[in-house]
């Protein structure tokens, strides 16, 4: 597939040192080889024999220092960083690594935690949500069928505020890693107030937010999906529309219909779904499905790299 290729291929271009914390797992063991072989990284996967006691120690101390309120004691910290992802999530934080892939074992919320309380939060930001690169076949929607979904894995109900930091970080990887425009469109099931919406307010305030945020940015909202993505049904739904029907980068109301969404969209159509890549995290990191495949690691592995660039 043509996004897909196009983005291993410019991993290539500029080195990145990716660390695989996950070392026990037959699919991170191949990715990690691939990745070595094809050059897409420099990548690290890391075991627990490469733990620095006297570094762990360190982490350790640091770790209790802010976050001693929010866990139980000391020893239940120790037992965070015999784990590799927590001390990975240091040290790529420290910028021994420059970003980090996780979650083929892991789960979602295990990923999170660390990436935010290791690595930290963007502060222009201030929130961690997450989006899928999608490469929809035969498609000639979105640029010929690719497309950024978000969120579709960390935020349940996002409130107008968070709408417009997911709009705007989807917005900034879709630039950095498909080099493409953003046309960002806050989906719902009505059109501009065809149907009364409880989203309706609040995607009317995400959109006035994210102006705020970045005045040129190309959005609209509350819209349809078919009224977002192809032209002719824009022009008959919303021909004021400054999208035309076009857009490219879509934002789910929630996450229920996000994470619906992209995988009804994997699976009906033969879909590649990168992802989850982390939005917001002050270094890049991606938290795998735990359903993945090698090539779905291999992949947020080239978008890491991208965007640690």
């Amino acid at each position: 597939m043509d996004t897909v290729n196009k983005i291993r291929n410019m991993a290539k271009e500029q080195l990145k040192s990716i660390v695989l914390p996950e070392y026990g797992d037959k699919r991170i063991i191949e990715a990690a080889r691939i990745i070595q072989s094809e050059g897409i990284a420099k990548v690290t996967l890391f075991t627990p024999e490469m733990i620095v006691k006297k570094e762990q120690e360190r982490y350790i101390n640091e770790y209790y220092d802010v976050y001693k309120g929010k866990e139980a004691d000391i020893e239940v910290i120790r037992k965070l960083f015999d784990n590799t992802l927590y001390y990975t999530a240091m040290m790529t934080n420290e910028g021994k690594f420059d970003g980090l892939v996780a979650g083929a074992v892991h789960t979602s919320s295990d990923v999170i935690r660390a990436c935010m309380r290791c690595i930290g939060i963007d502060e222009r930001v201030t929130i961690i949500s997450s989006c899928f690169i999608m490469e929809v076949p035969n498609c000639p929607y979105g640029n010929n069928g690719t497309f950024v979904f978000a969120d579709c894995g960390v935020i349940p109900e996002p409130n107008a505020r968070q709408l417009s930091r997911i709009a705007f970080s989807a917005a900034e990887l879709t630039r950095k890693v498909l080099n493409l425009t953003p046309r960002i469109a806050f989906l719902s099931y009505s059109t501009k107030g065809s149907a009364k919406v409880k989203s309706g307010d609040r995607i009317t305030d995400a959109l006035k937010l994210l102006k705020e945020l970045e005045p040129d940015l190309l959005a609209d909202g509350e819209l349809q999906l078919d009224a977002a993505i192809v032209p002719e049904v824009a022009h008959i739904k919303y021909p004021n529309s400054p999208l035309g029907g076009k857009a490219n980068v879509l934002i789910f109301p929630n996450l229920e219909a996000g994470n619906i969404g992209y995988k009804l969209t994997q699976r009906m159509s033969g879909a590649r779904a990168i992802g989850p890549l982390l939005l917001g995290v002050n270094k890049p990191a991606s938290d795998l499905s735990r359903g993945c495949i090698v090539d779905d690691v291999v992949d947020c592995a080239a978008v890491t790299a991208i965007r640690a660039r």
